[in-house]
């Protein structure tokens, strides 16, 4: 399942990338809405780990079927970081369509697994 890998690389590449952008955060929002941020982008991370060393296609699916809401609440945290001018237009943008890349590697990976029931 090479193509499943470029799904755990495209995370992890994401948070690497992240990181130094939530520490320009202000001190008012970087122990609260970077931390979020940074915690959901951890979790996808480590959902997708998880999914990937497991065996099961349906615990394997059970594990990726809540990443899609974990990442639509970093959309959101994303989009509010923008609204309180705390990420730039080009920042929010680069972030916005790394955000949907991962999510459509994880729609292709969850719709592999349903074809293989």
């Amino acid at each position: 399942m090479p193509q499943y890998e470029d799904v755990l690389t495209l995370s992890y590449d994401f948070l690497k990338e992240l990181i130094p952008t939530l520490a320009k955060f202000p001190r008012d929002q970087k122990f609260l809405l970077a931390d979020r941020m940074q915690s959901l982008v951890h979790d996808v991370l480590d959902d997708f780990i998880a999914a990937y060393y497991t065996k099961d296609k349906a615990e394997k699916m059970a594990r990726l079927k809540p990443v899609n809401v974990k990442l639509e609440r970093l959309r959101f945290a994303v989009r509010l970081s923008h609204d309180l001018k705390l990420l730039n237009n080009q920042k929010y943008g680069v972030i916005s369509t790394k955000i949907n890349e991962i999510g459509g590697s994880l729609g292709n990976w969850l719709k592999y697994l349903e074809g293989k029931k």
